[in-house]
């Protein structure tokens, strides 16, 4: 499909159209390919909320919480009234980009679908995000409006100082949204004229390095990633209950908590807080059915087995890093559950690998999701024999297209998405993880780029350089080590230390400070003085085998 096959935008506001990158740079889209067929005007919200009321199941459990439950009738009413809020008192046209601030609550899932159904564009943002870090994404998507959770708008209003385009923030929970929304006649809303190809989502990524990057998303996609991972490998039941720890800002969890019980008419359960601690209670006192969160959450509940009865799981999904073996066997003989590994991308949406649960092979990640082909390629994207490590490309009916930035060359290679990470494949079509291939550290299930925080460390008086791995970690799979070359005048100490975790803390999300800090001499560089993060990471390596 060229640029000129997009089908006729149903959006007023053309930004993202305008901004797809050049059409020769995209991955290979094939639907066909992967057996799914949708209509040329698609807007997703008919799909996720109005045909189950419409099919006579509006009395379901849609949203449960500690505030109560909505069925589908509750949350179709609610989205339905923000919608109008949007569009009559706020005046957002399709095509606008909305900026989200909340944590996993139910009137986030509501205003994310009204953003949707009103033909707008979401952009949502992690929690725990300062100022600096909501200012990017808000200057590159050009964002005008901000729906945000009242405690959370400190940040925000910061943010907006910064970037004054942000021009109106509404907040809920202190009765700001809540009153425009219970104006007469705002109970029934029309879909936008959205086509399957108008975006409808833009997720930045964590980036590796420089800026993060914004994925774009069609309205089609959102169904895609139901139609093949959830429906041919996940295989849920409309009776489940969903329940997970990621943030809604990650596609994971939009994908896991929302989107997929959504498509089948299940419930997805959204506590107040998600920790490892939490989430067990939550699953007891809900009796969750379904999981997606990360193996370190896996491993820290394993601690809490006999405490919480969690009888009710039947599926357990594990993603955001690697799962150890160690924590599979453990989670199986504890539970009798077998983990359901997988590995997804922003720029691919969800999980594009990863077996079901009768095909699982403990330690593998698993087989390329029905409808998505997946191989190993060498540097010059040639396909490698089995059993070799290579780069990872993939390719299916979502895929990466970057808002206005010049790295989707270097992300799609001859209509593959090429994903950072080093596999290799068996004989049997099986995908084994071997390392990322970039300078990403994943820890607890979060993407943390290290040149960010070493760009964070360096703001520091006391920092002269610095660089950020990952080093190995048997809790977290991995933790952020900075390994610091000090200033004259500066004792590297505990204190130090302390000071350099705080200042992090300050200016970007907390989860991304450094639990570890080497105070050294010199740091490895290339002869060209370019800082060999590869060396530190084999440094962190060495250590963690030694303290072992």
């Amino acid at each position: 499909m060229g640029t000129a096959d997009l089908l006729r935008s149903g959006h007023v506001d053309t930004f993202a159209r305008d901004n797809l990158p050049p059409r020769e740079t995209w991955p290979r889209l094939d639907l066909a390919a992967a057996g799914l067929n949708y209509p040329e005007r698609l807007n997703v919200v008919t799909d996720f909320v109005d045909r189950h009321v419409a099919e006579g199941h509006g009395g379901r459990d849609a949203v449960i919480s500690p505030a109560g439950v909505w069925s589908y009738a509750a949350l179709a009413e609610r989205v339905n009234r923000i919608a109008n809020v949007l569009t009559r008192d706020l005046g957002l046209v399709p095509g606008n980009r909305v900026l989200l601030r909340a944590a996993n609550t139910p009137m986030m899932v509501a205003a994310y679908l009204a953003v949707l159904k009103a033909g707008g564009i979401v952009v949502a943002t992690m929690p725990m995000l300062r100022a600096g870090e909501l200012a990017y994404p808000i200057r590159k998507a050009k964002i005008a409006l901000a729906l945000c959770d009242a405690p959370l708008v400190g940040e925000l209003a910061a943010a907006q100082r910064l970037v004054p385009e942000l021009s109106t923030v509404v907040t809920w929970g202190d009765g700001a949204l809540e009153a425009l929304m219970e104006k007469p006649g705002y109970e029934a809303f029309e879909p936008a004229d959205t086509a399957q190809d108008d975006v409808c989502l833009i997720a930045f990524t964590s980036g590796t390095t420089g800026e993060p990057k914004g994925t774009m998303h069609f309205q089609r996609d959102l169904l895609a990633i139901c139609d093949t991972y959830g429906a041919r490998v996940l295989k849920a039941s409309p009776d489940d209950r969903f329940i997970g720890s990621p943030p809604l800002a990650f596609t994971f969890g939009l994908g896991g908590i929302v989107l997929f019980p959504l498509r089948i008419g299940a419930a997805c359960v959204l506590p107040a807080k998600a920790s490892p601690p939490d989430l067990a209670e939550a699953i007891e006192r809900y009796r969750a059915s379904v999981c997606f969160t990360a193996p370190t959450a896996y491993r820290a509940i394993l601690g809490r087995i006999g405490e919480r009865d969690l009888s009710s799981l039947r599926i357990c999904v594990s993603a955001g890093e690697t799962l150890p073996k160690a924590t599979f066997d453990a989670w199986q003989a504890a539970t009798g559950i077998a983990l359901m590994d997988g590995i997804g991308a922003t720029e691919m949406l969800h999980i594009f690998i990863g077996a079901p649960r009768d095909r699982i092979r403990p330690g593998s990640t698993g087989l390329p999701v029905p409808g998505y082909e997946a191989r190993i390629i060498d540097e010059t994207g040639n396909e490698v024999p089995d059993g070799t490590p290579g780069r990872l490309a993939v390719r299916g009916p979502t895929g990466c297209r970057y808002l206005a930035d010049p790295r989707q060359a270097k992300y799609v290679l001859d209509g593959w998405n090429v994903t950072g990470d080093t596999y290799l494949r068996d004989g049997d079509g099986y995908f084994w993880y071997q390392a990322r291939s970039d300078d990403m550290i994943v820890s607890a299930g979060y993407n943390i780029a290290g040149p960010e925080v070493e760009a964070c460390l360096l703001t520091h008086e006391a920092v002269a350089e610095c660089g950020v791995v990952g080093a190995p970690c048997p809790e977290r799979g991995q933790i952020v080590k900075a390994y610091v070359l000090l200033r004259e005048g500066f004792t590297g100490d505990t204190a130090l230390i302390k000071a350099l975790q705080d200042h992090v803390k300050a200016t970007i999300a907390p989860y991304k400070y450094p639990r570890a800090i080497a105070f050294v001499t010199t740091l490895p560089k290339t002869s060209t003085g370019k800082l060999q993060r590869f060396a530190l990471r084999e440094i962190a390596r060495q250590e963690a085998t030694t303290a072992s």
